[in-house]
């Protein structure tokens, strides 16, 4: 389940993450003007990183007919007497035909962006008339600048690459199929249970603790094991399906810090399922609490949807869950260049709970004995 999770999320989320989208939607400029200042216009909205523009439409008509057959998800409508209005000193007045269907986000930023082009056409009309009536050389407004985006990462010597879907699939599901180790766990736990095997070591007086061990140890390296594969998937089998591949850090320090957080994990996910194990009577007993407590861990931590993604409100909810102090780990090694140092919070946290969750699987098996 969570190999294919990974595959399926980093594809489905390539373009959305990695900000390279090639452009899906379209506008148009209807222009009823037909004057300098209005063609001006139009070259001043430049092009877009996520709208192509289409051809102008026939008429208003033809225009609201592209809208409503989605075949063109914005209309500027520049107005007759467009110029008139700028010559007298009076903002632009300008109609925007839309779909319906376009996200919030990008109707805000098309808006803001073609208001931000009406804005310049008429400052630099006005500056036109301020130098011709004043005889002063007053330069136009300079064009939008030029932003260079630079990423920022624990270590100044290192380039931190933007995160990207698989940086963000591969560790989510990893942490995820980790903890869902509670079902296999559980199976045992309440098998060995009810064929009388946990009567029989107790009878010969071993140690709960002990028994506890053997499961905690097999199922940590089969942790560990799974986490390579994800890994992998990630590395080698994204790539061939037309993902990007994972990009792990180059040098051994980073590696193995990784490793030491992907242990604390298995720590943590596998105390949580003794937990249950302990609590559970029954197999489906088990799988509700087990699952539903995942679910809601996933949810909550930023596995399902990014956290970045969540308003502000919901995102500080977000640490009361175990599965996002590990993934904050992941990134901040995979995309921050952080070391050993800056995840140890996370691995400290990570299994005081699963220490914790182990204590109390305990204390639950010695109050059931002692009854």
């Amino acid at each position: 389940m969570p190999a294919i999770f990974i595959l399926i999320m980093s594809l489905a989320l390539a373009d959305s993450l990695s900000g390279q989208k090639e452009a899906s939607l379209a506008y148009a400029v209807l222009d009823f003007d037909g004057t300098p200042l209005s063609r001006a216009f139009d070259s001043q909205l430049g092009n877009l990183d996520l709208l192509n523009k289409s051809a102008p439409p026939s008429s208003e008509a033809d225009a609201r007919l592209q809208v409503r057959d989605q075949k063109t998800a914005f209309v500027i409508v520049i107005p007759q007497g467009f110029a008139n209005q700028i010559g007298s000193n009076q903002p632009p007045e300008l109609r925007l035909l839309i779909d319906p269907a376009v996200p919030g986000m990008v109707r805000n930023g098309f808006r803001q962006h073609v208001e931000a082009a009406a804005t310049r056409v008429w400052l630099t009309q006005i500056l036109e008339h301020l130098r011709q009536r004043m005889m002063l050389p007053v330069a136009e407004p300079a064009g939008a600048p030029e932003i260079s985006i630079e990423s920022v990462s624990n270590n100044d010597t290192a380039a931190a690459a933007p995160p990207s879907s698989v940086q963000q699939s591969v560790p989510a599901w990893l942490i995820f199929s980790m903890f869902f180790v509670v079902i296999p766990i559980s199976a045992v736990f309440i098998g060995e249970r009810q064929c009388g095997t946990l009567q029989r070591l107790r009878a010969q007086r071993v140690p709960f603790s002990l028994v506890l061990a053997g499961k905690f140890v097999p199922f940590v390296l089969v942790n560990q094991m799974q986490a390579v594969v994800m890994v992998a998937i990630g590395r080698w089998l994204v790539p061939l399906c037309g993902g990007e591949a994972l990009t792990l850090p180059g040098n051994a320090a980073a590696l193995m810090a990784l490793s030491m957080l992907s242990l604390a994990v298995s720590v943590a996910a596998v105390g949580w399922a003794l937990l249950i194990a302990s609590f559970a009577r029954s197999s489906e007993q088990a799988t509700i609490l087990g699952g539903v407590g995942n679910i809601l861990m996933g949810a909550i931590g930023g596995i399902m949807v990014p956290r970045y993604v969540m308003p502000a409100a919901m995102q500080t909810w977000t640490h009361i869950s175990p599965m996002d102090w590990a993934l904050e780990g992941f990134h901040e090694v995979m995309l921050r260049q952080g070391g050993f140092t800056d995840i140890l919070p996370a691995i400290c946290s990570l299994v005081c709970f699963g220490l914790a969750a182990l204590a109390a699987a305990a204390f639950l098996n010695h109050r059931a004995t002692n009854t």
